[in-house]
């Protein structure tokens, strides 16, 4: 009898192959080469200071050798391919580096840097890129900044998680890509990167329109009764969308309903949709922390708000492993039609719940922007200072510049007589009211609830002493409060005050869910 032993090695794999006078066994093991999820790429940053995750595929129990400058450290893959490592601890400065993955493959990433390394999230007014904003013919002119860099990400919905969005990379600031930065982001990046010296990196992973509970995993959400009613309409809509799915005699009603529940199956409103078709695919990346701006999509549940935005930025540091990272958001601008008569809104309930979430959540802050929203408009032009106003909390805070950064912050109130006087925070400095000296935006009420446009007046101490003839006997004061409220309160510093309510009144999302 006769061997024929054959040695055949190709790259997807190895055949061995015995010929015996009978049929050949024919035994084969695919070799897969070295994959990235998409945040690994040329022009990537590193963050200063910490080790940083790094993560990918290759074949089962495969040895892989990670390097950059003069580091290296080794990884061991687990029976599916999958391996983790941590980079070492590194300075900013230097560079740019070479990023080498070496096993099976070779996998090079080229011009990396090492700096800060920032999230910015949210809605469509962190979308909103530079070329929509204001003067972008300037901004184009300046943006020669190779030490920013940015990378987009794509808008998919899914209850499935994405490991990767191979078609997007890291891009370098400069006149032929600045148009595509996130405005907010960008700005933001400038004002940090322009203080420091040091390289900034701008995680943009906001989607126009995103609900905040689509950013969480919706797991943790099924834990918390809290969120019931939410998930068990959400629950009724996917049951609804699967029996038309599978339903073969559909009329065209049914069939326009479910092109409509489609779209929100894949949408940006669906619990955890977001998390798992963006977010998921990066968690985890080394960060200093993330900037926030939405609640748009929110506002006409701006109760439960209160309950779900810190809870979704708990979930985010949970998931991160970063601890409590900085987590710094824009408070809503104004918006729509100003009204003579105040009123309730379910947007001023909105900034209530946003600004309540500076007491639930440590190393959180807030930056007023009620100044800077355009009527007709609900993505005013002015992204230049929501990007600086974010930025001076992270200078202050992160950075330790000798900068202000807090807006003025309503603290307590005492009945005198007639009036109401208001005590501030972070208004040490005195006022200086915008455009007229005497204070607008101030209403009162008494019980009736019934609130009237109120004077105001600034006192020697910093205090402001509100009332108005028709409320004798006042028991709350509001300002601010209102979609696009008339105001002009500014401190010394020109932050805007916050606004604010003195009462708990049930408001007009109370019991939303």
């Amino acid at each position: 009898m006769q061997f024929a032993l054959h040695w055949n090695t190709i790259r997807a794999g190895i055949t061995f192959s015995v010929a015996m006078g009978f049929a050949a066994t024919f035994v084969e093991r695919s070799i897969a080469d070295i994959k990235l999820p998409n945040i690994f790429s040329d022009h990537m940053v590193l963050q200063q200071g910490q080790e940083n995750k790094i993560w990918g595929t290759g074949n089962a129990q495969e040895k892989i050798k990670i390097s950059i400058a003069d580091k290296t450290v080794e990884a061991q893959a687990d029976d599916q391919g999958k391996w983790n490592a941590k980079l070492p601890a590194m300075s900013a400065g230097g560079g740019p580096l070479k990023l080498t993955v070496a096993g099976s493959s070779v996998v090079e990433l080229n011009d990396v840097l090492v700096g800060e390394v920032w999230i910015c999230s949210g809605q469509s007014n962190m979308q909103w890129n530079v070329a929509s904003s204001n003067d972008p013919d300037l901004e184009r002119l300046t943006s020669n900044l190779p030490n920013i860099r940015m990378i987009n990400f794509p808008q998919k919905g899914t209850q499935e998680p994405i490991w990767s969005h191979d078609d997007r990379k890291w891009m370098v600031s400069s006149p032929q890509t600045i148009d595509g930065f996130s405005a907010v982001g960008y700005f933001f990046a400038r004002q940090i990167h322009q203080t420091t010296g040091v390289p900034i990196g701008m995680i943009n992973n906001a989607w126009g329109g995103s609900a905040a509970e689509a950013w969480v995993n919706r797991d943790l959400m099924k834990s918390t009764p809290r969120y019931e009613a939410l998930l068990t309409r959400w629950a009724g809509m996917e049951s609804r969308f699967e029996a038309l799915s599978a339903k073969q005699d559909r009329n065209e009603d049914e069939n326009k309903e479910l092109g409509n529940l489609r779209n929100q199956m894949g949408g940006n409103a669906r619990p955890g949709n977001i998390y798992n078709g963006v977010l998921k695919s990066h968690i985890g990346y080394g960060i200093k922390g993330a900037i926030w701006y939405q609640g748009e999509s929110n506002a006409g549940r701006a109760y439960q708000y209160r309950d779900l935005f810190p809870f979704m930025i708990q979930n985010w540091r949970s998931e991160w492993g970063q601890g409590d990272f900085p987590f710094y958001w824009a408070q809503l601008a104004d918006f729509t039609a100003e009204r003579t008569t105040p009123g309730d809104s379910d947007w001023a309930e909105l900034r209530e719940a946003q600004t309540m979430t500076m007491d639930k959540l440590p190393n959180c802050g807030q930056a007023v922007i009620i100044d800077i929203g355009e009527g007709k408009d609900i993505h005013p032009k002015n992204k230049v200072d929501v990007g600086r106003r974010l930025a001076r909390w992270a200078l202050a805070r992160e950075y330790n510049q000798p900068i202000d950064y807090q807006s003025p912050r309503y603290e307590s109130m005492e009945k005198v007589g007639a009036s109401i006087v208001v005590k501030f925070a972070h208004a040490a400095r005195g006022w200086r009211p915008f455009d007229v000296n005497e204070p607008k935006g101030f209403t009162i009420a008494g019980e009736d609830k019934k609130f009237y446009v109120a004077t105001g007046k600034i006192l020697p101490d910093g205090r402001v002493e509100v009332s108005s003839p028709e409320v004798p006997n006042p028991v709350s004061v509001r300002y601010a409060w209102d979609n696009n409220p008339v105001c002009n309160m500014f401190s010394q510093n020109g932050l805007p005050l916050t606004p604010f309510r003195t009462d708990d009144w049930a408001g007009v999302t109370s019991g939303r869910e």
